[in-house]
Order: structure tokens, then C-alpha cells, then sequence
């Protein structure tokens, strides 16, 4: 899971949960109602699934009629595989492509959205063919990471960076399982 980077960047993990990780607010969870607060969180979501979509490709796509894409020739029935990693990792789009940086979606690029409209960026995939389940999928990141960030500190096992490197498969699995120590922030009767 990319989001995972937060372990090497542990400002960023307290920046997830904003508000939610306030001392007015450290004896309670993270309800759904809090999301639409956690614009840093939110910005770590979308540079998790510009990093690691789910599947490097995206579902096939099938040219209807001969047309011209980018001064190409593409013939009627071609099917096109659209390569999301390299596309959400284009120098030319972002700066510092291959770092871990959630900031840039509150900055350059805060009006991109996930729903496939900036085609720079389709963790989901666009138009007909869009995941869709998005909207499950994106309650449950955001829920989920903030309920982790919130109510517990992330630490490493050694000294040594974590491997975010990917292997080969059709959704990218890590090639070094994460190992990581779950620290309890809040009181236990929030754990039961």
C-alpha cells in the first residue's frame, strides 16, 4: 500500500489526520463526517494512487472506427492498453515523479481529481470504462488511513528506509513484505 510512505515521512502522517488528531478530538475516532476536512490527507490518497495504482495498464480499449491520436494512425478495432504508471510518473507533468510529495495536490495540481478528468492523472481509469467501484474504494482509503494515522504512531523496525519498490504482477506487489510497529495514540477503550 503506498500510503505507506508516510512511515519515512512521519510530519506527513500527523498532517493525514488534521483536525482529527487535535487534543479536543484525540479520545475520539475518525468518522466518515471528518473526511471532508482532511485536505492533507486527501492529498496523500491521490499521490498514493498516482505512485501505486492499482494495475500498472489500464482495462483495454478498442478504436471503434480508424481515427488519428497524436498525429498516429490507429485503425478501426486496434485495442490500446493505457500504461497508468509511466503516465501518472511523466517528468513533463510532474515535477520529482518518482518522490513521495502530497503537497503538490494543495498546490500545481489541487484541481486534479481521481474520477478520470485530467488525463494526466486516472488511477480509476476514464469515461465507460472507469473502475466502479471509485466511490467505495475512495471511502474506504480515506477512512481507513485516517483511522490508521489517527489512532496510531507508525515506526519502523530498524534504522533502514523502507522498500517501496514494486514487482512484477498485475497490481504491482511490493518485492519486500512491510514490516512496521503499530504504536497506540489513544486511550485503549477506542481499540475494542
Amino acid at each position: 500500500m503506498g500510503n505507506l510512505s508516510t512511515i519515512e515521512q512521519p510530519p506527513q502522517a500527523q498532517k493525514g489526520t488534521g483536525g482529527a488528531g487535535r487534543s479536543s478530538r484525540k479520545a475520539q475516532e475518525v468518522k466518515e463526517s471528518d473526511l471532508k476536512h482532511l485536505l492533507y490527507l486527501q492529498a496523500i490518497v491521490k499521490e498514493t494512487l498516482r505512485l501505486y495504482p492499482a494495475g500498472p495498464l489500464s482495462v483495454p480499449h478498442e478504436a471503434m472506427e480508424d481515427c488519428t491520436v497524436a498525429g498516429f494512425h490507429v485503425p478501426a478495432r486496434t485495442r490500446l492498453f493505457v500504461n497508468l504508471w509511466k503516465l501518472q510518473r511523466d517528468p513533463c507533468i510532474w515535477s520529482n515523479p518518482s518522490e513521495f510529495q502530497p503537497e503538490r495536490f494543495l498546490t500545481e495540481h489541487a484541481h486534479f481529481d481521481v474520477r478520470g478528468q485530467n488525463f494526466e492523472f486516472i488511477p480509476f481509469g476514464s469515461g465507460r470504462r472507469s473502475c466502479p467501484g471509485i466511490s467505495l474504494a475512495l471511502q474506504v482509503l480515506h477512512l481507513s488511513l485516517a483511522r490508521l494515522l489517527h489512532g496510531f504512531n507508525l515506526e519502523r523496525l530498524s534504522e533502514e528506509l523502507v522498500d517501496m519498490s514494486e514487482g512484477p504482477g498485475m497490481t504491482m506487489p511490493k518485492t519486500t513484505p512491510l514490516e512496521v510497529i503499530l504504536v497506540p495514540r489513544l486511550p485503549s477503550m477506542l481499540y475494542g
